[in-house]
């Protein structure tokens, strides 16, 4: 019986990642920043504008309405703004008038929006480090959703913020970026993807977690049941080639704590990797691991034939 990953890797050079795959990819994650950044930068305007009542920057503490923003201005995050008290962030802010608006002179309104957009910065910043994880995760839903469709399975999907499960919808644009679980009837039986699961058995987070059970019937004690585990596999999203490394040996020693944990009850689940950025001393190590069956499955994230094969092969199993 021919080995899944044949069906698309035809040796380890198949899963090198191409130079146009490289520039594609860091398009893709400039276009994300810019959308996220949209928000910020539609609330800087507001604030300039709100902001041009005042004649001095002292005026700036009448005007009830931008008293948050003038906190983010003085470089206090969200998160530190809900551990202070008014106090602390009446001093916050005096701060930032007495040393930045009022040196300003005449332009301090503009000082106030740039020092805004400083801490909003950050604040995509931190959130765009996860964003190759967020994208990856999304192209990999996208495809199993339309493989899904096309074989004429009826799906479940999680939502994330709400955590309940329901019908996956005739418009489902977009679902991908809420979701958390996928929910079908396989040949054998419902099946149960889960992203980002902290696996008992392992006790660490796993990427991606196949059950063999229903969403209806997914429980804490199934959770913990080591034969319920059909397939786990590492997905990483990251295009830069300078942190390849460093995420294949994250990914490597999760799939090895897979192995391990498992053999101690007897068990050995699918596992599988799935990379956007694999240069080519790390394509000739995992085409090792599925040579020699330490790897059952691994595709390049950027190829849509290796992404299209691994759903298949996922939805099958």
């Amino acid at each position: 019986m021919a080995k899944p990953y044949r069906q698309h890797l035809k040796s380890s050079k198949s899963l090198e990642t191409t130079y146009e795959a490289i520039r594609a990819g860091f398009v893709a994650l400039a276009l994300e920043k810019n959308r996220r950044a949209t928000p910020f930068v539609a609330q800087a305007r507001v604030l300039k504008t709100t902001a041009s009542q005042a004649k001095t920057p002292k005026d700036l503490l009448d005007i009830p309405d931008i008293q948050l923003a003038l906190l983010t201005a003085a470089g206090v995050s969200d998160k530190a703004a809900g551990h202070l008290q008014d106090s602390d962030r009446h001093e916050a802010i005096e701060g930032l008038i007495e040393n930045f608006l009022e040196p300003a002179g005449v332009n301090f309104i503009e000082e106030l929006v740039f020092r805004f957009l400083l801490t909003r910065g950050d604040t995509l910043g931190g959130s765009m480090r996860n964003i190759g994880g967020f994208m990856a995760q999304k192209k990999l839903t996208r495809t199993l959703i339309a493989y899904l469709k096309i074989a004429g399975c009826k799906c479940l999907w999680l939502h994330g913020k709400t955590n309940t499960w329901s019908e996956l919808p005739k418009d489902d644009a977009d679902v991908e970026l809420t979701l958390r679980g996928l929910c079908w009837r396989s040949p054998r039986g419902p099946h149960t993807l889960l992203y980002n699961l902290t696996v008992p058995v392992v006790q660490n987070n796993i990427d991606l977690a196949l059950l063999d059970c229903s969403a209806e019937n997914l429980t804490k004690d199934i959770v913990k049941t080591p034969s319920a585990y059909i397939a786990l596999g590492e997905l990483k999203g990251g295009i830069d080639p300078a942190g390849a490394d460093e995420h294949w040996k994250t990914a490597r020693t999760a799939l090895n704590r897979i192995h391990e944990a498992f053999a101690k009850h007897n068990r050995k689940p699918h596992t599988f990797f799935i990379g956007a950025a694999i240069e080519a001393r790390m394509a000739t190590e995992i085409w090792k691991m599925l040579i020699n069956g330490t790897l059952e499955n691994a595709a390049n994230l950027t190829d849509e034939e290796h992404i299209a094969s691994i759903s298949q092969w996922l939805c099958s199993l």
